[in-house]
């Protein structure tokens, strides 16, 4: 069959790159570069970014030890033609494999009219459409939003500013503000309602006090107008360079005509990615669902193999989810909340034990710094119902606890576990000790 994806992100990649395997003449329409937000403007930025952040506050704590003297000059200039550089070989790459997996790629912008599908003013027939277009920075209607920048500029900034105002309250807020900070500049996050409400309260306490402690984070705070010096807020006005983190909006104007989208313009989607039009399906960012590359790409293998005619739906329990600080914060839940209130609490016990020594964590001892993990568990049945870890490299523990969690594994599984050693991780100790039970 012939498949045509628009959007070269994760979520169309992904797709793209199965259709292929499964032998299917497949189009790739992407009207700017491979990768999507992530590769492009996103994750990989925040890496680079967090990369020299983490080296900086490294460098930092071993002066202050009297471990080493350094004596080194920082340039955001540098850094950020660095990052564009390294951007740019990845989507090299990206290309090249995309290439030989079979699939043919468009440069160029796709639109319909009168229901039909036109690049570059030819038209484009298919058996089946698969709608990758991502999503864009939501702009809050805010007096004078257009004199402030989102994540979109950040390599475009000449130098670290003095002062930033991050107006936001979630992951890509939080990111951005301990980079900046560890680079120099005076920060201060102005949250609508509550900051990180999604994390644990002592896992964000955790967070707030060692990870982002130079940081100011007000809660409850409208931002009522931006100017080119500053921002004015509910409590008075602030001085510095204002960051739009307020979350994204789908890119679905393409299609709006075609399918059925929400109140915030995502394509409603069943779990099979199927649209309410028949033979065009949707994954990504623009159904405005959890966000990241990784389910992104997820979503994206499930229309393709509905595409082809094979069954799947997507699931979306026990996902993982990482904050890039100077530690990974990474979490996740069964998705049941277990509450101190709830009729089955007596079942539900709670673990939580300070991070370990160990490789990334070391020389954080002495400042009683080396992370923190906790976890709630059903005793009677050994279920892993939630969990958060603050250690380096939690996010890639999270990802296998995800996977065991998702093939039912429990608590006592751990009996048998072995770990690598020497390593920071600290979860697969509360494993072992619930695992007695």
């Amino acid at each position: 069959m012939k498949m045509v994806i628009i959007g070269g992100g994760p979520a169309g990649r992904a797709a793209a790159l199965e259709l292929a395997r499964l032998e299917n003449e497949v189009i790739l329409i992407e009207k700017s570069d491979l990768g999507g937000t992530c590769l492009n403007k996103g994750c990989m930025v925040v890496c680079g970014l967090n990369d020299v952040a983490r080296f900086l506050n490294d460098a930092a704590n071993f002066q202050n030890q009297e471990v080493l003297k350094l004596n080194y000059k920082f340039s955001y200039k540098n850094m950020a033609h660095g990052i564009k550089t390294t951007l740019s070989k990845i989507r090299h790459i990206t290309e090249k494999e995309t290439l030989e997996a079979g699939v043919k790629i468009i440069y160029a912008p796709a639109y319909f009219q009168k229901g039909l599908l036109y690049v570059e003013g030819e038209p484009i027939e298919y058996d089946k459409l698969i709608i990758a277009t991502g999503g864009r920075p939501f702009i809050p209607p805010i007096d004078g939003a257009e004199n402030a920048i989102t994540y979109q500029d950040i390599l475009n900034l000449e130098e670290v500013p003095e002062k930033l105002l991050i107006v936001g309250s979630g992951i890509i807020a939080t990111e951005f503000a301990s980079i900046f900070s560890s680079m120099g500049s005076e920060v201060h996050i102005l949250c609508r309602n509550n900051f990180l409400s999604n994390l644990d309260q002592e896992v964000k306490e955790y967070v707030v006090k060692n990870l982002l402690k130079d940081i100011k984070i007000h809660e409850k705070v409208d931002t009522t107008k931006i100017t080119r010096s500053g921002a004015l807020t509910s409590r008075g006005q602030m001085e510095g360079l204002v960051l739009l983190a307020t979350g994204i909006v789908p890119n679905s104007q393409l299609v709006s005509d075609l399918v059925i989208t929400g109140k915030r313009g995502e394509i409603v989607v069943n779990e099979r990615m199927e649209t309410s039009a028949p033979g065009i399906y949707a994954a990504g960012d623009v159904i405005g669902g959890m966000g990241t590359t990784p389910v992104a790409r997820m979503e994206g293998i499930v229309a393709a193999h509905n595409a082809a005619g094979i069954e799947k739906k997507a699931n979306y329990e026990h996902l993982p989810y990482a904050i890039s600080l100077d530690y990974d914060v990474a979490f996740l839940s069964s998705g049941k909340k277990s509450s101190l209130d709830g009729e089955n609490y007596s079942q539900m016990i709670e673990g939580k034990i300070p991070g370990s020594a160990g490789p990334g964590s070391f020389w954080r001892v002495l400042s009683s710094n080396t992370g923190f993990t906790k976890t709630m568990v059903d005793i009677e049945t050994g279920s892993i119902q939630e969990l958060s870890s603050i250690a380096p490299g939690a996010r890639y523990n999270m990802a296998y606890l995800s996977l065991l969690m998702r093939i039912h594994r429990k608590t006592y599984d751990f009996d048998h576990f072995v770990e690598t050693h020497p390593s920071t991780d600290s979860i697969y100790k509360l494993m072992r000790f619930f695992a007695k039970y």
